[in-house]
């Protein structure tokens, strides 16, 4: 990297870390409501950035550029698609939550069903985060950013010492943002980062189209647009990564239950002052999916121009920015890679601490009959956040020695457990009578049934199509158990201090936003630009 790139990289960090310390400064971190759920005192900006910034990661810029690079643009279809799963979130799952005064997804099921249905799913999810999600964040993003811009070179490091550092310093400050700061410097550092995102997003057409057309920008767009058309198009087929059809199935459920059951993305749901604030949170960061396309994206469909083969195709995002955009702008764009790696890493921290000590350690000491304080639980929550930090950054560099298909082995073995507690959420959502026998017994068939289909048969069935089908065969396992529990009620518990007013012009920029989805899609076919 040149001088420009350094400067502009440290000063934007710089600004970023400065600002969230103003606005959260006057407002110290006391309670847990404080330090998980910012005190409920979000606005509708700072919970769509923070849900936006938290759901997208380094492994997007890298992995999603890398397809479009190999294969089309059909990998759009998760985050566009999502759009559909995050309005149904908003209408019908987020008053949910608020009415029952659910503070974690377990607490939700601990109210629908038992508590001991929360202590289990406390724990898969705490299992999911500490061995998958918070080492594979840092890895993910260490890998980025040492691929794009190499910091350490004129220190003569290797590139598993490189690793090694750039793992600590996005753990580090991930973990004092969560610690110091909690949710509410999470969120504010999340919304600053997102107006970072939109700037490479505006700016990068301009550099990356000048640059392919030899400094005439017309002339390089028609280049995009004319040739290798087949990158262009994100209606997949049967050969492609995500076949069209797979939208309607897993994808959709996998979807549903990503923006509307996990943990570190309903938390920054939750942290509205209010339902109203929380949809048009919600609606906000449909808003950003939608254009995710036209910012993460038109790297991938560059280097399909600048590059006629790489050894190492999961370079192209790093080689375009390199050698597309001035020392200025690949400052900013290290800087919102290196946010965006932070981001989800401090949610997803933040997020087992929540459940840690809400679900797993309040009820044990009161179980016991011991003293329950605001400032002992904080302390044990930051203390948990540290512990699990250290874990995952001591873990994250060992990934460079997985096999090529470790992370995916990672990504099923999530799948595994991530589909059912979506089933007996829905199922408990859509029927009142279903009891916590019926969700326990759920859960234990889909494993079964998954391990069964995915490792003992050979069933020719994309995994998208699989999860479809276990999802269907697990809800109505849970019914047919019901049957045997007819007088199972339960009492739901109503929040008083959030106001619980829904957003009243919501259905007009709903209606808009799907009316966006579908032009994307066609956009990107052969009825557009493909």
């Amino acid at each position: 990297m040149n001088v420009s790139s350094i400067v502009s990289f440290l000063l934007i960090t710089g600004l970023v870390a400065v600002i969230s310390a103003l606005k959260t400064r006057k407002k110290k971190v006391q309670t847990t409501d404080g330090l998980f759920f910012a005190d409920r005192n979000n606005n509708f900006f700072i919970v769509g950035g923070a849900l936006l910034l938290s759901n997208i990661s380094a492994n997007q810029f890298i992995g999603e550029n890398e397809s479009i690079y190999n294969n089309n643009m059909s990998v759009i279809a998760w985050g566009v698609s999502s759009v559909l799963a995050m309005l149904l979130v908003a209408e019908f799952f987020l008053p949910i939550y608020f009415r029952t005064g659910a503070m974690t997804i377990p607490d939700y099921l601990g109210k629908r069903y038992d508590h001991s249905t929360k202590r289990l799913v406390s724990i898969i999810f705490l299992c999911s985060y500490v061995v998958n999600l918070l080492p594979a964040v840092l890895y993910g993003g260490a890998v980025a950013l040492t691929g794009m811009f190499n910091f350490l070179q004129p220190l003569g490091l290797t590139y598993w010492q490189n690793i090694w550092f750039m793992v600590w310093v996005i753990g580090l400050t991930g973990c004092a943002y969560s610690v110091l700061g909690g949710l509410r410097a999470i969120s504010i550092s999340d919304t600053v980062l997102s107006i970072g995102l939109l700037t490479i997003g505006i700016a990068f057409p301009y550099f990356g189209f000048k640059y392919l057309g030899n400094g005439d920008w017309f002339k390089g767009l028609h280049i995009l647009l004319s040739e290798h058309k087949e990158h262009l198009n994100s209606i997949g087929g049967s050969q492609d990564e995500i076949p069209l059809n797979t939208i309607f199935t897993g994808m959709f459920i996998m979807n549903l239950y990503y923006w509307g059951m996990e943990q570190f993305i309903v938390q920054q749901a939750l942290s509205a002052k209010s339902l109203s604030h929380s949809q048009k949170g919600m609606g906000l960061a449909c808003l950003g999916k939608l254009l995710c396309p036209f910012i993460i994206n038109i790297p991938g469909l560059v280097g399909v121009h600048l590059y006629d083969k790489l050894e190492n195709t999961a370079e192209v995002f790093p080689l375009v920015i390199k050698d597309t955009l001035p020392g200025v702008m690949i400052g900013l764009t290290a800087a919102v890679v290196l946010g965006a790696a932070i981001s989800t890493f401090n949610a997803g921290l933040n997020s087992s601490s929540t459940l840690f000590v809400l679900n797993l350690y309040k009820p044990w000491l009161e179980k016991r009959n011991k003293e329950v304080t605001e400032r002992h639980l904080v302390y044990t929550g930051r203390k948990f956040e540290i512990i699990v930090s250290a874990l995952a950054m001591f873990s994250a560099p060992f990934i460079i020695f997985s096999k090529a298909g470790f992370y995916t082995y990672l990504q099923q073995l999530g799948g595994m457990f991530c589909v059912p507690i979506f089933t007996i959420i829905l199922v408990g959502f859509v029927f009142k009578k279903v009891p916590p026998q019926a969700a326990k017994i759920g859960m234990i068939f889909f494993i079964l049934s998954y391990i069964i289909f995915n490792y003992l048969l050979d069933i020719q069935l994309h995994y998208l199509h699989m999860l479809a089908l276990l999802f269907v065969l697990t809800s109505v396992c849970m019914l047919v158990v019901s049957k045997f529990y007819p007088s199972y009620s339960y009492a739901e518990i109503k929040l008083e201090s959030v106001e619980l007013t829904p957003w009243k012009n919501r259905y007009w920029y709903f209606a808009l936003l799907l009316i966006g989805m579908l032009s994307i899609f066609i956009l990107f076919s052969k009825w557009g630009v493909a």
